[in-house]
């Protein structure tokens, strides 16, 4: 999975999104460019309702832009039908969200092992996959307990092995550490980084978190619905 440093995994081109509220329509993205290159970890810092959801939904596939196009590894994904886009989602593109949304019936290794199994992998080579990547994050001792058995620090370490289970070129993000107390808030993203660093792979990360910001390649923000860089900063030792 390892591709060569500088491979565009996500672009957006002229990409435009609102939404209509009463006879009032509110534009969130107007226009907006963003490129996000593979082995680059990008954190988005914006204040709450400037768009960072709306653009990782668009990016991640989950949304449709209103205009411009969205392009996953060469792919322009406003061309393909919905059950293209469904299959180019589940192939290049895993989600990390701020609450876990682990399936309460099944075990942490279960749920890891799941979005293989929805892509057609048997449950042998899913199982020592799962537990594969539980082991990375150091919580392998826990692949046998269900998501209530688990502390918030280790259920979102559950929630990222499963969107890295599918070995995605694409990691999106949305404020993954933002329900977790500090010291387990630093330990998981510790853990993603080393993870996507490990990997080679994109990465998109929404944070409030500026000490963790820091820790990314760059960081942009969104400005009257546009990308924007916000400051450089060098990557994560």
């Amino acid at each position: 999975m390892n591709e060569p440093k500088g491979t565009p995994r996500l672009e957006l081109r002229g990409v435009s999104r609102g939404f209509q509220t009463g006879e009032a329509r509110l534009n969130i993205l107007s226009d907006a460019d963003f490129t996000l290159h593979s082995g680059e970890l990008v954190a988005m810092v914006a204040p709450s309702g400037a768009g960072k959801s709306t653009l990782l939904q668009i990016g991640g596939l989950l949304d449709r832009p209103d205009s411009g196009h969205v392009i996953i590894g060469g792919v322009d994904a406003t061309t393909l039908d919905d059950a293209q886009v469904s299959r180019l989602r589940g192939q290049a593109i895993g989600f990390v969200y701020q609450f876990h949304h682990l399936l309460p019936e099944f075990d942490a290794l279960e749920n890891v092992m799941m979005p293989q199994l929805i892509a057609g992998l048997d449950r042998k080579t899913a199982s020592v996959r799962a537990r594969e990547l539980l082991d990375y994050l150091q919580i392998g001792q826990r692949a046998t307990h269900r998501p209530a058995e688990l502390s918030g620090g280790e259920q979102q370490r559950v929630a990222l092995a499963r969107a890295m289970a599918n070995a995605p070129s694409l990691l999106l993000a949305d404020e993954p550490t933002g329900n977790l107390d500090p010291a387990t808030s630093e330990h998981v993203f510790s853990i993603l980084v080393s993870l996507v660093r490990a990997a080679g792979i994109a990465a998109l990360i929404a944070t409030h978190n500026m000490d963790l910001a820091a820790r990314a390649d760059r960081i942009i923000t969104l400005e009257g619905g546009k990308v924007v860089d916000r400051v450089s900063v060098a990557p994560a030792a």
